[in-house]
């Protein structure tokens, strides 16, 4: 199945201004818009989020297929049309799982700067080392493997002021949207993730920073999800006895944990070169017994030195979950290559599901994409074509 129709004059790895949906992924992508006029504007929408340079505003997006005097009518498609983007969402992952063959979920923050006070989400955004940033804080849930990566599901951050009225009314916060944490916006993803059909379920990778790592960990844990969780080397855990019968019974940072057990350390080669790995196997506390396994390794010169994270892998899949930790650096590139360059970052308006429609179509574009720079490596593709 041809994805794209796309002009002569356009290079691998950049969409042509004329770039539009196969009729067929498009319907497949849009089919839960009851009217066709929806249908249309969603796919004018996803041309415009490609083909226009710079930063996509609505005004530019509506200039792209209808001139400017259409700006209205986008206006009300993303930020006023009642259309659902929960199903877009789950047509989008059952596309990226048929063309993409993904390994796992990974959950990421994004910070999103903005100017003024009236976007949606915005505060005051405290980062490492106390710097402050005006902007919003997301969360996304990506389908990816060691190639490509694609943002599925989205959480807006939203802070008490945004829960409560006059905020919440003017930028029409429904009454379930309680994300006030980016602990919440972790938990509502995997919730997300759980009511997706005809997807993968696990394992999902948490490199997310700002949250109780263990915590996370165990509500994974308890859903009977396939984990691996990044952890800062301050969180607490126990050694599991029944393991280590000879070690300390009480309670040690995982850094000390991951310092203090040398002789469990051994070479692997996770695909990007030799690192120096070793898994602990810990519970979260000797009352609950919760068993896991702590990760740590130790990177060559150059790279990151330390990295910790908790998985409920056996010991024997440990190269396989260290596999899954190279993951976030894949969503990591894709989000800088592509979901930038198609429009996730510029919603501006004030409205809640403006901003979640935004970024919705702005994922089926960065999937499109993704797509296009892949089509040499797709059946019955030509090269140059």
């Amino acid at each position: 199945m041809r994805h794209l129709h796309r002009s002569v004059g356009a290079t691998d790895g950049e969409p042509a201004a004329d770039t539009a949906l196969d009729p067929e992924l498009s319907a497949q992508l849009f089919g839960s818009l009851r009217r066709s006029g929806q249908r249309l504007k969603a796919e004018q929408y996803v041309r415009g989020l490609l083909a226009l340079e710079g930063r996509k505003t609505l005004r530019g997006i509506a200039a792209q297929f209808d001139g400017a005097a259409a700006q209205q009518s986008v206006h009300h498609f993303i930020s006023a049309s009642p259309w659902d983007w929960m199903p877009v969402r789950h047509a989008l992952a059952r596309e990226v799982q048929r063309a993409l063959a993904p390994q796992a979920w990974v959950i990421r923050p994004i910070l999103i700067p903005k100017a003024g006070s009236h976007s949606v989400g915005i505060d005051q955004q405290l980062l490492p080392l106390g710097r402050i940033v005006n902007g919003q804080h997301a969360v996304g849930a990506w389908l990816a493997s060691g190639h490509c990566a694609v943002p599925v599901d989205w959480q807006l951050r939203l802070s008490d002021r945004w829960l409560t009225d006059p905020l919440r009314q003017r930028a029409s916060v429904p009454a379930d949207a309680a994300v006030a944490t980016i602990e919440d916006c972790v938990r509502a993803a995997v919730a997300d993730i759980r009511e997706i059909g005809g997807v993968l379920r696990g394992p999902v990778v948490v490199d997310v920073g700002e949250v109780d790592a263990v915590a996370v960990a165990r509500h994974l844990a308890a859903l009977g999800v396939a984990f691996v969780v990044r952890v800062g080397p301050q969180a607490q855990l126990w050694l599991d006895r029944t393991e280590l019968p000879s070690y300390s019974g009480r309670e040690h940072t995982v850094g000390e944990l991951a310092e203090s057990l040398p002789r469990l350390r051994r070479q692997v080669n996770p695909g990007d070169g030799p690192t120096t790995a070793v898994a602990i196997p810990v519970v979260t506390s000797p009352a609950r017994g919760e068993r896991m396994l702590l990760l740590g390794e130790w990177r060559p010169a150059g790279r990151p030195r330390r990295r910790l994270w908790l998985t409920n892998a056996d010991a024997p899949s440990v190269l396989t979950a260290l596999r899954l930790t190279r993951l976030p650096g894949v969503v990591l590139r894709d989000f800088t290559a592509i979901s930038e360059r198609v429009g996730v970052r510029d919603f501006g308006g004030r409205s809640f599901p403006g901003w979640h429609r935004h970024i919705t179509l702005a994922s089926v574009a960065h999937l499109i994409a993704t797509l296009e720079n892949r089509r040499p490596l797709l059946p019955g593709s030509r090269a140059g074509r």
